[in-house]
């Protein structure tokens, strides 16, 4: 199966007037089509530059990202972002109308996302109305619309609270697998990155390099929440701590 996308000793270096911090140093790995990847790291190390790295909103400093031919890619955030002066179908419309393709099949498609994943009878609400993980949910449909093959998923669950961040990590991945697509998602929460991802790539501190990839395997687990439950997620757990090992 041929790699969606692909770092080739990624390198990202910022300059500023007090000089250079070399932010990613060397990093290179593949995702292949349907797989759901963690990036793991110390604060700072670099997880979101990498991101952004792919997504091309900053060029490489060294080496190179490629993607597949015609591969579009998604952009999720820390924050929701939703206009709270827009209904949530209207904030789910957004991203096409901004590239200039909403129309009446883009809208039909839009509301049969919000239908298919709970949100059709808040369709008409403003954001202010929804919890937290419906705000999440509504977020992914926005960016589900431009209809991505990969998503990017900058810690999109921080921002909540421990047990709504939990709900929304179920949801917000199940609509992920539904949808079949291919995902990458930074996060500092171990167990977040265990109980959501088919690999965790784990980064050094700044300058990152990749330090270990774990390739999860939780048997009988379908949903991230079922995850935790498994045998073996604490032997992960305790794997990963051992790499971000803050003191080294």
């Amino acid at each position: 199966m041929e790699a969606i996308v692909r770092l080739h000793g990624l390198g990202l270096d910022y300059h500023s007037a007090q000089g250079e911090t070399r932010a990613v140093e060397e990093v290179s790995f593949a995702v292949y089509p349907g797989e759901l990847v963690s990036l793991v790291g110390p604060s700072g190390c670099g997880k979101s530059t990498i991101l952004s790295a792919i997504a091309g909103l900053l060029p490489p400093s060294r080496g190179r990202v490629e993607l597949a031919e015609g591969i579009r890619v998604g952009y999720m955030l820390q924050k929701d972002h939703l206009l709270e002066w827009r209904t949530i179908f209207r904030n789910a419309c957004l991203g096409l109308e901004i590239a200039k393709k909403l129309n009446a099949t883009t809208k039909q498609e839009v509301w049969a996302l919000l239908e298919k994943y709970g949100l059709a009878d808040f369709a008409f609400r403003k954001p202010s109305e929804l919890s937290g993980g419906m705000r999440q949910r509504a977020a992914l449909i926005r960016t589900l619309a431009l209809k991505p093959d990969v998503l990017l998923l900058d810690e999109p669950f921080s921002a909540l609270d421990y047990q709504t961040r939990l709900h929304a990590a179920d949801e917000v991945t199940g609509i992920i697998r539904s949808e079949q697509k291919t995902a990458i998602l930074v996060t500092h929460d171990i167990s977040e990155a265990i109980a959501c991802s088919d690999r965790v790539l784990v980064l050094s501190k700044r300058p990152a390099v990749l330090k270990n990839t774990y390739p999860i395997q939780l048997d009988g687990a379908k949903t991230p929440f079922q995850a935790r439950e498994s045998a073996d997620f604490h032997c992960y757990f305790n794997q990963i701590w051992k790499d971000l090992d803050y003191h080294e």
